[in-house]
């Protein structure tokens, strides 16, 4: 009889384990399904594929992005030193308030030390005095802060994967435009579907493009050597001809 009450407990306790492990093993291949999902939109060879364009938005080709620039992931921290640093440079730290010693006035001693009554005083351009000089007052001073080369590098390629994987990136075979003109550069984004903030990447020698974006407050172009985090954060869609894309990974590779 002791045999049998040690024997009904174990068959009793191996039933519930083994549904225990039944449940468990299923719930964890329904976990793995959305990761798995999720994972491979975002690092897969197909998401960095993009069409290549041409001025009368017709697809021309395709270009495939390496993943070392516009696939990798997000870092906010990093990106947020670098953008701090670009915010920072742009104080001029030209205030300035004058001392004492450089304020107009006269340094006589308008009365005695003593047996006036009054607080003794040794001159016109104390700060205590109307049109004195000012105390602990702001001093010309850099603003700027220190960020390495490469963490500029790696923030910029954040940013870059980051517009990529929000399909905000646009190809173009070319930008040789045949006028200056705001309003023909804006029929020409038009047709391509670019709205909003904008940022256009060239080379410097197009005269064109960078005279007709000048009068366009949501339209900016530079030279893609001039690339940095800020403005391409600040800008909604980025849009690259296929010269300066080139450039762009021979640098930041």
């Amino acid at each position: 009889m002791m045999a049998t009450t040690r024997k009904t407990p174990a068959v009793t306790k191996k039933a519930p384990a083994a549904r225990k492990a039944a449940s468990g093993s299923s719930r964890a291949k329904t976990a793995e399904i959305p990761a798995a999902k999720k994972a491979g939109p975002a690092g897969g060879a197909a998401s960095l594929t993009l069409p290549l364009r041409n001025l009368k938005a017709e697809k021309v080709g395709e270009v495939t992005l390496p993943e070392e620039i516009f696939g990798v992931p997000f870092r906010r921290h990093l990106v947020w030193e670098v953008v701090k640093q670009i915010r920072a440079r742009e104080h001029r730290g030209t205030h300035k308030t004058k001392v004492r010693s450089e304020v107009s006035g006269s340094g006589k001693k308008p009365f005695k030390q003593k047996g006036t009554g009054r607080a003794r005083q040794g001159g016109g351009r104390p700060p205590t005095h109307r049109h004195g000089g000012t105390v602990f007052g702001p001093r010309p001073h850099s603003y700027d802060l220190k960020v390495n080369a490469k963490a500029k590098k790696a923030a910029l390629r954040c940013v870059l994967s980051e517009k990529a994987r929000g399909n905000q990136v646009v190809l173009l075979d070319t930008l040789e435009l045949k006028s200056h003109k705001t309003k023909d550069f804006v029929s020409m984004l038009a047709k391509l579907g670019v709205e909003g903030k904008t940022l256009i990447l060239d080379r410097k020698g197009n005269v064109n493009l960078f005279r007709a974006t000048a009068n366009n407050p949501k339209v900016e172009s530079m030279d893609v050597l001039g690339i940095n985090v800020y403005d391409a954060l600040n800008a909604g869609t980025l849009v690259f001809t296929e010269d300066a894309l080139r450039t762009a990974i021979e640098v930041l590779a």
